[in-house]
């Protein structure tokens, strides 16, 4: 007896439906299994077997024969379970044969029977979806997520005594045995903690208008600064600046920590931009993925929000040469012996770090390191990762006064009014094209939205040929001065605007 049924799964970043086939023949009793499978996927076999046994259903003395199509593509995980048993019941006439037609099957099995949780049910779906399925039936605990796509019936199922009841039951009565709901596309959970605020942190002024230029145009920033000068917090509050994501951002930030199996329960979308800080010890390979078959990275992760680098100079300089590539296109390719994979990386990266091994260079008076030491400390930073920084900006040492007043700084309210009001100018700007916001533009697209004057034109031929800048450098300047622009409601770049932009241009 031959019996299929429809299931997917997750390759690298991309989803795709796997046809279950099941055959039960004559021949020597035994449970086979093919279909390039992985060690999590071959062990199914017996996951299936015990929680059959366990609801009383012994498999006949036949040859099971199991294949997962397409076979040339390595399948991973562990939701296979629930589509196996399902085939092979079909296969055993316990199932009616059509009673699963048109329905997408996830899950993990217990050997009780239980069905569990498993990862990438949002993007298996969105596919499921696209591809012109409208029911998908998977674990109780995945619905939540499941039902962020829209016009499509999401069946959570608890146990596989449930989904054989389900499936055996007529149309009519089915909602008796499990209440399915359509996919509203509605982000619902817990409400999230307030966030720091800009105005907690004493002076710093010059950094914080900075952070605001950074998060107008979503530019990389560096803040350089003796230790206790309030880097790291300007750092961690910058997300709250940040616009909200949208529902198409939303999605894309979900997908990504739904394969990695990093969505909450109680929470199964990502409302607020992702803030990632690695320790300085991370590999190359966790930072842009890695694995047989590569899992998201922390530089994924951060997709669409910020990646915070602290003491940026310890990190291994081929942990940061390994961020060139993502910060340029905005995505990150990882080859390895089963395929090619490509995953977003459209991140704004901020690093904070000291100007030397002890901190407080040039203070001489506290400053004991060595010239040498200084340049091997500063030169973990690679001129070209430096090169792709386009706010550089020092952090000085706070005053007592200003601790003492307690007076309070600029609130990130205020300052993300300025953030807004400048992404509201690029989006007009930039309408009806893919650029979304200043750090996005290309050569061309420099030349077709940031025109210079001819005054404008003689400065930057001064900033150039004084700063000895490359091609990448000028035109991260001139980009910089559009954000300025943008920030301060002005239509042109002026004089000026150049002016702050050359200040903020990395120097090693």
């Amino acid at each position: 007896m031959y019996s299929t049924i429809l299931s997917g799964a997750v390759y690298g970043i991309q989803s795709y439906l796997v046809q279950v086939e099941v055959d039960l023949s004559q021949g020597l009793p035994c449970f086979a299994m093919v279909g390039s499978l992985g060690g999590e996927v071959r062990e199914s076999g017996e996951r299936v077997r015990i929680a059959l046994k366990n609801m009383g259903i012994h498999l006949p003395p036949m040859h099971i024969a199991v294949n997962l199509s397409p076979a040339d593509i390595k399948k991973e995980g562990t939701a296979f379970d629930l589509p196996i048993a399902v085939a092979v019941l079909s296969s055993m006439e316990k199932i009616k044969k059509s009673a699963a037609e048109g329905i997408l099957i996830l899950g993990e099995l217990g050997l009780n029977g239980e069905i569990r949780p498993v990862k990438g049910v949002l993007p298996i779906v969105k596919k499921a979806y696209e591809m012109g399925i409208r029911q998908c039936m998977i674990p109780e605990k995945n619905v939540r997520e499941a039902g962020l796509v829209q016009d499509i019936k999401i069946v959570g199922a608890a146990t596989l005594s449930q989904v054989i009841s389900y499936l055996n039951a007529s149309e009519e009565k089915r909602e008796e045995v499990i209440c399915p709901f359509m996919g509203d596309g509605e982000m619902f959970g817990e409400s999230e903690t307030a966030n720091p605020d800009f105005s907690d942190i004493a002076g710093q002024e010059s950094v914080k208008r900075a952070a605001v230029i950074a998060a107008a145009g979503f530019h990389n920033l560096l803040v350089t600064g003796p230790p206790g000068c309030g880097k790291t917090m300007i750092a961690r509050r910058l997300p709250s600046i940040l616009p909200p994501l949208s529902r198409q951002e939303s999605l894309e930030v979900s997908s990504v920590y739904s394969i990695a199996g990093m969505l909450d329960e109680k929470k199964p979308f990502m409302d607020k931009r992702p803030f990632l800080s690695p320790h300085h010890t991370i590999s190359p390979q966790a930072l842009t993925g890695g694995g047989k078959i590569p899992r998201p990275g922390i530089i994924s992760l951060a997709h669409r929000g910020v990646l915070f680098l602290d003491e940026m100079p310890e990190f291994k300089k081929q942990t940061l040469d390994a961020l060139r590539q993502p910060m340029e296109d905005k995505k990150v390719h990882i080859s390895r012996a089963c395929g090619t994979f490509t995953y977003p990386a459209d991140f704004m990266l901020v690093g904070a770090m000291n100007p030397c091994p002890c901190g407080y260079y040039p203070d001489r008076n506290k400053c004991r390191c060595t010239p040498f030491e200084i340049h091997n400390y500063i030169s973990h930073i690679s001129g070209p990762v430096l090169d792709r920084i386009d706010i550089c900006v020092e952090a000085p040492r706070v005053e007592l006064d200003k601790l003492m007043k307690g007076k309070k700084g600029e609130s990130g309210e205020s300052m993300k009014e300025k953030v807004l009001e400048a992404r509201e100018r690029q989006k007009e700007r930039y309408g009806g094209t893919k650029i979304r916001f200043n750090g996005e533009l290309c050569t061309k697209d420099i030349e077709k939205y940031c025109v210079l004057g001819s005054r404008q034109q003689e400065m930057m031929k001064k900033i150039f040929h004084s700063m000895g800048l490359s091609a990448r450098a000028y035109h991260k300047i001139i980009k910089v001065a559009r954000t300025i622009a943008d920030v301060e409601n002005c239509s042109r770049i002026e004089e000026k605007h150049l002016a702050e932009a050359a200040c903020y241009y990395p120097r090693q």
